[in-house]
């Protein structure tokens, strides 16, 4: 990862004031050139999806989902722990309740996180420490994701008596195969960070000590290309890629003419004569 120039925090961003760790549980960080760090912040308790933060975050993906000027989400977790999932006490609060009941809470709890994989830009998971559960799943819902050392992940729906949720039995296969989603899913052991790379989880780990700093540097090289482009390539992969060879050339016959029409292309190309950086403005 190439260190860029600095990029200046917006310290007038409205995700700044709309968003708090001490009401939300999450920290929001915006960046003039269009990243934002999102940051779940329940450090005492490894930052388990509290109710506020289960409140909070599709407000927040619907506000960064409106807002043209934002390129890349980078997600992480404060303290020494990514996310530890659901609330335990949520989780089993309602021994009572009817199967559909129970059916139509989980639905809105997985869609409301989920709601991540809406945005159109790319998303980063910097997983800086254990991811478990919903937690891990929340990782997988990301674009990219890449690991700090001292990383682990874990989906031990089964061993608390639980069937997967949050859709990692599509999520997790997609990211590393089904025969390695069966030996995570139905054993439940933790994978470290060096397993994380071998097995596809992540594209990269690196130490501790200046790791989400790297993450940041790699978001914004990614928020210095192309919008669109970056956009439609998006699109392109959404849902494991093309269904076939046939249906991959004709979208991208029709998305390169869409880019081919934008005074972005013709700045990428001026910049590559000139011997500069481009200067890409969605346009």
């Amino acid at each position: 990862m190439t260190d860029p120039t600095p990029v200046a925090v917006l310290e007038d961003s409205p995700y700044a004031r709309d968003w708090s760790a001490a009401e939300d549980h999450l920290a929001v960080t915006a960046y003039a050139d269009g990243v934002v760090l999102v940051t779940l912040s329940q450090p005492d308790r490894r930052n388990a999806m509290s109710d506020r933060m289960t409140a909070a975050w599709p407000r927040l993906m619907a506000a960064l989902r409106a807002d043209a000027d934002v390129r890349v989400v980078v997600l992480t977790g404060a303290g020494g722990a990514f996310c530890s999932g659901g609330d335990t006490g949520w989780i089993g609060g309602a021994p009572d309740a009817s199967v559909a009941d129970l059916r139509d809470r989980m639905l809105a709890f997985y869609r409301g996180w989920l709601s991540v994989r809406e945005l159109e830009v790319p998303t980063i998971a910097a997983v800086n420490g254990a991811a478990v559960g919903a937690g891990a799943a929340l990782a997988l819902a990301c674009d990219l994701r890449h690991a700090a050392a001292s990383a682990r992940f874990s989906v031990p729906f089964a061993q608390l008596g639980l069937h997967p949720g949050m859709a990692t039995t599509w999520l997790l296969p997609e990211a590393v195969g089904v025969a390695a989603a069966r030996d995570l899913l139905l054993t439940g052991r933790v994978v470290d960070s060096a397993e994380m790379l071998r097995l596809g989880l992540v594209s990269t780990v690196s130490g501790d000590d200046g790791f989400l700093d790297g993450v940041l540097r790699l978001a914004h090289s990614v928020a210095a290309a192309a919008p669109v482009a970056v956009r439609l390539t998006k699109a392109a992969l959404a849902g494991g890629a093309h269904a076939d060879y046939a249906t991959a050339l004709q979208w991208e016959a029709l998305a390169q003419a869409v880019t081919l029409a934008t005074e972005d292309l013709q700045e990428g190309l001026a910049a590559v004569r000139e011997k500069r950086a481009p200067r890409f403005t969605g346009r």
